[in-house]
């Protein structure tokens, strides 16, 4: 008699689930499985996964980053924010106070920085200073040492060369400045709405080597259809050469990191007193998540792996550039020097002992004209993009903007440079592959936001876990 009653009352029991919706019903996913559960395993274009770089980046590499550039060497960038947009008149500065930069008083920024862009030593900053003023004259002044005439002529060369895929501020300018960067951190400003979006628009539809019959997913241009169009879209990426198509995927990676940078440090709270700066997780959902943003959310993380990827392998490859003896740190300060060298090499060798680096070598392969072709339209395209950051009207996000669309470029220098890296002299100037300061400060702190990026992304994987 126990056993019918028990018989029934279970029975019951599962009817009852069963008509209330309980039995067997998955439980509803979590806002963090919406924007992260397609941002897993094997990235495209690439035999590395996003799970070994979570690991690798954030308990390897990120807190001996974040040190480094701290230091003075790192901190300090000089830049250009007056410079004219080339492109139209009619942009609208933002007047928020959080879009101001403060630059540096003169005696905040150390002498040996300020002293020369070129700082590696003593002895080789006073040569190329001697270069610098030669350059000034005009011309190659008979009267100079033979050594200074031969760097003149070399330096010259190398400020033309078609490796650089920039276009550089005049730092000598009146109008260039240095920022502390630490002072003037990248977080959200309020510039939105349609000057920014003017600012993307053009990058993607008039840099992004797509027809204008092509529409962007989600792009305001776009006729509306939905799926079909967004289909149309990847069939035709995915068309592409490879070049092609990771030029759009490093920039829409650094969109991506630009958005998790902005939702992280986002302006939760304003007083008379403080000002509370925090994760902003509806902002973070609304640019990432599946379903708000019908997929595309999850293919721009993948797209900011992608952009970590070819970053980490650009610093895996110039780690001779930096071992030799003449490359100082400099900032006038031999103890701390020596130090953040040391520590910059250890840097460098642990990111070369990262397994699963991106394979550059398809990159421009093939027939030698067209592969010499392609990479020029890339540098140029990549070129043009630096410019337009002289069109942002928030002077904050231009000074990032810019520091990173130059770090990007040093980096794919960098990659398309390998052989002119390895037969550098293992001491003295090295004439055919050289950074400038402005490029080694803008290549590590453009790292350090791609890197701050991917653990950024773990905090708000974290946060929405248990969020529907």
């Amino acid at each position: 008699m126990g056993r019918r009653w028990g018989f029934l009352i279970g029975l019951v029991g599962a009817v009852w689930l069963l008509g209330s919706g309980h039995g067997g019903q998955q439980p509803p996913e979590t806002a963090a499985q919406r924007c992260f559960c397609q941002v897993s395993g094997y990235l495209d274009d690439c035999t590395c996964d996003v799970e070994t770089i979570d690991r690798f980046n954030n308990y390897r590499l990120f807190p001996r980053l974040q040190k480094l550039l701290e230091s003075d060497y790192f901190r300090y960038y000089k830049v250009n924010l007056k410079r004219p947009c080339p492109f139209w008149n009619d942009i609208s500065q933002c007047g928020r106070r959080d879009c101001a930069v403060k630059p540096c008083q003169s005696d905040e920024v150390p002498d040996g920085i300020k002293s020369a862009s070129y700082k590696y030593s003593e002895v080789a900053n006073n040569l190329i200073e001697e270069c610098e003023q030669a350059e000034r004259l005009g011309a190659v002044d008979e009267s100079l040492s033979e050594e200074t005439q031969k760097a003149v002529l070399q330096w010259t060369k190398h400020d033309d060369s078609s490796d650089n895929f920039c276009e550089a501020d005049d730092i000598q300018s009146p109008d260039a400045e240095y920022v502390d960067l630490l002072l003037n951190p990248e977080r959200y400003t309020g510039y939105k709405g349609l000057d920014a979006w003017k600012i993307w628009n053009v990058i993607y539809e008039e840099n992004c080597f797509k027809p204008q019959t092509i529409k962007r997913p989600l792009s305001p241009l776009a006729s509306g259809q939905g799926k079909s169009e967004e289909n149309t879209f990847y069939s035709w990426l995915e068309g592409l050469c490879v070049e092609k198509r990771a030029f759009y995927r490093l920039i829409s990676g650094l969109h991506a990191s630009i958005n998790v940078h902005l939702s992280a440090r986002y302006l939760l709270q304003e007083t008379w007193l403080e000002k509370k700066w925090g994760h902003n997780i509806t902002e973070f959902q609304q640019r990432f998540d599946g379903i708000l943003t019908e997929g595309e959310g999850p293919r721009r993380l993948k797209n900011l792996y992608f952009l970590y990827l070819i970053e980490l392998r650009a610093l895996s490859k110039v780690v001779p550039f930096f071992e030799r003896p003449d490359f100082q740190l400099f900032t006038g300060n031999k103890v701390h020097d020596a130090e953040n060298k040391m520590l910059l090499l250890e840097i460098l060798h642990e990111i070369k002992s990262f397994p699963l680096h991106f394979d550059e070598n398809s990159f421009f392969a093939g027939d030698k004209k067209e592969a010499n072709k392609l990479k020029e339209d890339f540098r140029l395209h990549f070129r043009n993009i630096s410019r337009i950051m002289d069109c942002v009207g928030c002077f904050k996000c231009r000074l990032w903007g810019k520091l990173q669309i130059q770090g990007l470029g040093t980096a794919l220098k960098i990659l398309f440079s390998e052989k002119l890296i390895a037969n550098m002299p293992e001491s003295g100037p090295s004439y055919e592959f050289h950074l400038t300061r402005q490029e080694i400060v803008s290549l590590f702190n453009a790292f350090g936001r791609i890197s701050t990026s991917v653990k950024e992304l773990e905090n708000f994987r974290n946060l929405l876990q248990n969020i529907h």
